[in-house]
């Protein structure tokens, strides 16, 4: 194993890793629906269980077996991410970054739906009476993974080779 390898692993554990602790503390301290405001008019604490998929997708739908469909949707996306990962270049530092922190997110939530049968998010961002969908580490990590790879496709960290003649 290569040390950018390994950095991307050890990323992508960090995420896990961060994910479940906060998720631990916010299952040991806050009921369901309960909140503590961070900071006034704008950021609260509040636990919420999405049953569903990305921003709370099919959270009112009940069909037999949800928990182990999506379960399954997420292993795939998973297997699919990491035979991805192992076809890009070195020189793809930044996707592959990226893809560590998706990695990593999406293993966090897939943990959850596997042994809850449902993601436990509790980061509440709002302004008056609108609210973004509630988020966790994991959800932070798979957004700032996606940015790093949009910006390889934009060409940024690339080095630029002068073809004068």
């Amino acid at each position: 194993m290569t040390l950018p390898q390994a950095l991307h692993l050890w990323i992508a554990g960090l995420v896990v890793i961060g994910d479940q602790a906060t998720k631990a503390i916010v299952r040991r301290t806050l009921e369901l629906h309960e909140s503590i405001t961070v900071i006034p008019g704008l950021l609260d604490l509040t636990r919420v269980h999405n049953t569903g998929a990305a921003f709370g997708f099919l959270d009112p739908i009940d069909f037999p077996y949800k928990a182990l469909v999506l379960a399954l949707v997420a292993i795939g996306a998973l297997a699919g991410l990491a035979f991805y990962s192992a076809t890009l270049e070195p020189s793809q530092r930044l996707t592959r970054t990226g893809l560590a922190f998706v990695i990593g997110g999406a293993a966090g939530n897939l943990i959850d739906r596997v042994t809850a049968g449902y993601v436990l998010d509790f980061v509440d961002v709002y302004r008056g009476d609108w609210h973004f969908w509630a988020f966790n580490v994991a959800d932070a990590a798979i957004n700032v993974g996606v940015a790093l790879m949009i910006l390889e496709l934009l060409g940024v960290g690339r080095v630029r080779v002068s073809r004068t003649v």
